[in-house]
């Protein structure tokens, strides 16, 4: 009687469950595609409101400069009332202000509430929303592939907006601009439920560590009732404390020069400007918007390798490449336009793509290396705030030049001359310590 024989027993290797920390990076970046979306929402919206109404262009752009302001300087408080009032509230309650702003437009009959509405609702609801949560919830909730993860959250910016303005562009123009608005305060409604689960705002509140955060004992892992206290302190004051400690140190200038830049030859010049300025050289309108538009692609593209080679080379040194390489491709832009799209324009087009927001996963990177993961997030909001002031000077003295000599080109050589002085300056910081100053008390 022959004894089969018994295979070996395998046991079976444990499943590795999905960290909450990539659920928490999900919610996260449907609301920053959502308040991109949000925003770009209020060009497409100017003629058909102008037409019903009877407004003026100035003021329907009027009511978008309050948008660009209050969005530049409101991410600095809301950094620090994140950590006051905890992060899921304040993206909550950022929803819900940009759902009232675009949803109440369909009542408005004065242009004053316009400005209130597009102004100081959706501004205020946006900017909360702005890359300061991007950056609040890479530091909190990853240790390991924070500057790939910051990449994804910055390319999610042009992504709202190259996925929702066609559908926007289309409501306004059949069935009409309410169905359009009433939309985008319906998506920022349904954002609002993930933010009670899968979200929260520290991994040690639901007894997590960050992702890749080295093994401790299970005993070590903090638990909610163990986190520190919220600040007490005045948002106002401990806003305005921060930026005074880290406004005595050298990197923290040169951050703000660059990101200045940074705004006034991406958004500033080229996203306000690009388009007239290929009109100027006899290219149609259609055919200019669908370049701007392929820029916004190849932007995705770009900023998520650049969040990857931020967790590999020093920041500083992918500063300088990205702001010398940009400063090339604007000084060649001029003599590269004309009615037709050549070979010239198409590598400007994928370079500049590829370069147009890639500088900000390593300018987070060096705002948390020399000011630390505690205050990096409102300081990167002051940074933040400096690239929007950067746009708006930027937009304002391009069109200055178009009107004084009827061309751009001074505006590229300029644009390209400061990209090259942003270049030097983020090189400087090789030589600069890092130094983590002390808490304001």
């Amino acid at each position: 009687m022959t004894t089969e024989k018994q295979l070996p027993r395998v046991e079976s290797a444990p499943r590795k469950r999905l960290h909450r920390a990539w659920l928490v990076a999900a919610v996260t970046m449907a609301a920053l595609i959502a308040a991109a979306a949000f925003r770009s929402t209020t060009g497409a919206l100017f003629e058909p409101i102008e037409r019903e109404f009877g407004w003026t262009r100035a003021e329907t752009s009027g009511a978008v400069t309050a948008n660009l302001i209050i969005y530049g300087l409101v991410a600095p408080f809301a950094a620090v009332l994140m950590e006051r009032l905890s992060v899921r509230r304040m993206i909550a309650a950022s929803l819900l202000l940009v759902a009232a702003g675009s949803g109440l437009t369909v009542l408005m009959t004065e242009v004053w509430q316009l400005w209130l509405l597009w102004g100081g609702f959706v501004g205020v609801g946006t900017g909360a929303m702005a890359l300061v949560f991007g950056a609040a919830v890479a530091n909190r909730w990853f240790h390991k592939h924070r500057g790939l993860v910051m990449g994804i959250f910055s390319a999610g910016n042009a992504c709202g907006q190259l996925l929702f303005l066609p559908v926007v562009v289309q409501l306004a123009e059949h069935p009409g601009w309410r169905f359009a608005a009433l939309l985008v305060a319906g998506l920022a409604l349904l954002i609002v439920p993930f933010l009670f689960w899968p979200f929260a705002d520290r991994p040690e509140q639901v007894g997590l560590r960050p992702y890749g955060a080295p093994d401790v004992a299970d005993d070590a892992v903090p638990d909610a009732a163990a986190l520190p206290a919220a600040p007490t302190r005045n948002i106002f004051a401990m806003s305005l404390g921060i930026l005074r400690d880290a406004s005595k140190t050298g990197p923290f200038w040169i951050l703000i020069f660059t990101f200045w830049v940074c705004g006034w030859t991406t958004n500033g010049l080229v996203q306000t400007h690009f388009i007239p300025a290929a009109h100027d050289h006899g290219m149609p309108a259609t055919t200019a918007s669908g370049m701007l538009a392929l820029i916004g692609i190849f932007d995705v593209l770009g900023t998520i390798a650049s969040g990857w080679l931020t967790d590999k080379v020093r920041p500083a040194i992918l500063l300088g490449i990205y702001y010398a390489g940009r400063g090339v491709s604007l000084m060649v832009v001029h003599s590269l336009l004309g009615p037709t799209v050549e070979g010239g324009l198409w590598i400007f087009i994928v370079f500049y793509g590829l370069d147009w927001v890639a500088t900000v996963p390593p300018t987070v990177a060096l705002c948390r290396e020399f000011f630390g993961v505690e205050r990096s997030t409102v300081v990167f909001g002051w940074v933040f705030a400096s690239h929007m002031v950067g746009a708006g000077i930027g937009a304002f003295v391009a069109g200055l030049g178009r009107d004084t000599t009827g061309s751009y080109l001074i505006a590229w050589i300029v644009a390209g001359a400061l990209c090259f002085l942003a270049a030097a300056a983020s090189l400087a910081l090789l030589r600069m310590r890092p130094r983590v100053p002390v808490p304001t008390q």
